[in-house]
């Protein structure tokens, strides 16, 4: 569990840089609306990462039930990104796939780069 607890760590800190230099990028390239769409979309994948996590977690101590409330977040906000007219749909998308770039950047890192914990 430690390797877990290890990942997991990484992953979010990963993740919040990632969010935190795209988010400045757009606002710098666009303008703080869409910025900030972006930056909802991230939050809500950190929250559906930490979803994740928490089923991982469950698994690696025995329990086999999953709850499949995840989609329902991601669903939930692509919902009201369409019915909400002030939010952008692909910047909130493209935040909430920021957890899994910060996986790529991860899994290159330990694959190039090799450290000893």
């Amino acid at each position: 569990m430690q390797d877990f607890y290890y990942l997991q760590k990484r992953l979010f800190i990963y993740t919040s840089v990632m969010t935190a230099l795209v988010f400045a990028s757009v606002w710098i390239g666009y303008d703080l609306h869409i910025a900030v769409n972006y930056l909802l979309g991230s939050c809500v994948g950190v929250v559906y990462l930490r979803m994740l996590a928490r089923d991982v977690e469950r698994i690696g101590q025995g329990e086999r039930k999953l709850v499949p409330s995840r989609l329902a977040l991601f669903i939930g906000l692509i919902i009201v990104a369409t019915q909400w007219n002030q939010l952008e749909i692909v910047p909130i998308f493209l935040g909430f796939l920021t957890y899994k770039a910060a996986i790529v950047v991860y899994m290159l890192q330990t694959t190039l780069l090799p450290e000893s914990k």
